[in-house]
């Protein structure tokens, strides 16, 4: 379902320009995607922390998010490859690597091969192989079933394709133990439910972007009192979520009460979104990035959380696996 030529750009990599080494670095960099990456840092060390019940071994952490960054690096530079055709085309995209010329298809294809496999090796033989495992099986989620299938075919593509953006809690929690928990599994379903009201509202502000490629986000296909309800739905499952790990003994007084505090914000914010929509707000003044930012700083604060002072109360004796 997409109006885009799926060949790559014409024009791109034109032997005309001439870059600097400093150029090529920064552009291979972006490639990565840092700014996405560190908020799956973020989710990550702190759920080493409470799998730990203390502090866990810094190197451990180390090459933990290490491995972290190649993994989703080098799924970050195949989204950018397979994706060159439309971001050529969407203004928010218009100026990445593959678009201006900065690096050539073959190359970021390359690239990013390289960064999945080294990425995997580098988890099985310094952290463990379910960690490795896991990891692959984010990178090829991101890669095949929501770029490949998903973004462009169905308004739910960040809803399953979120999947891959919960993966490293798990990897955090797998690295410490070498096996799952119910905590990872309930801050997994944290970071699920927390995807779409998190993306819908940035694509509601570019929805003419995504509609020009043809790419069905949920803001192009539907009005924004639909999304706003939708929001609100996945919101407040999303807060009730992130409350089980109090009753299940994962976290003490400082993490539910930090969780609790910045749900009732989010939620807030979330309702105000949905009024305005049903009032028939449109542009700028509808404020959706105001959810955006807010959602960023939520997840941030309530994965901090995860290390509350006591540390001996952060994983309950005789932890079990799902």
């Amino acid at each position: 379902m997409t109006a885009v030529d799926s060949r790559p750009v014409a024009g791109l990599g034109s032997a005309s320009v001439r870059w600097t080494p400093g150029e090529r670095i920064r552009a291979f960099v972006a490639l990565t995607k840092p700014r996405i990456i560190e908020l799956l840092l973020m989710t990550t060390v702190p759920v080493m922390f409470l799998a730990e019940g203390g502090v866990p071994d810094p190197w451990l952490v180390l090459i933990t998010c290490l491995g972290g960054y190649l993994s989703a690096g080098g799924a970050n530079a195949l989204n950018m490859y397979i994706d060159r055709d439309i971001d050529a085309v969407m203004e928010r995209t218009k100026n990445r690597p593959l678009v201006t010329g900065v690096v050539r298809p073959t190359e970021a294809l390359v690239f990013g091969i390289t960064l999945a496999v080294v990425s995997t090796v580098w988890f099985g033989l310094l952290v463990n192989w379910m960690s490795a495992g896991l990891a692959l099986g984010a990178l090829l989620f991101y890669v095949v079933v929501y770029t490949m299938w998903l973004k462009r075919r169905t308004a739910q593509n960040i809803v399953w394709g979120g999947i891959a953006g919960c993966l490293p809690v798990l990897i955090g929690w797998s690295s410490v133990t070498g096996t799952l928990s119910w905590g990872a599994v309930i801050l997994f379903l944290v970071i699920f439910f927390w995807t779409p009201p998190h993306y819908w509202p940035l694509s509601m502000r570019v929805r003419d972007d995504y509609a020009k490629v043809g790419v069905p986000m949920l803001p192009v296909i539907a009005g924004n009192l639909a999304v706003a309800r939708q929001i609100v739905i996945y919101s407040w499952v999303m807060v009730g979520v992130s409350l089980l790990l109090w009753p299940l003994g994962y976290a003490g007084w400082f993490y539910t009460t930090v969780a609790a505090a910045a749900g009732i914000w989010w939620l807030w914010e979330a309702h105000a979104l949905q009024a305005r929509a049903r009032a028939g707000v449109r542009g700028a003044k509808l404020k959706e990035m105001r959810l955006f930012h807010w959602s960023i700083t939520y997840v941030s604060l309530v994965f901090l959380a995860c290390r509350p002072r006591g540390w001996s109360r952060c994983v309950p004796a005789g932890r079990s696996s799902p």
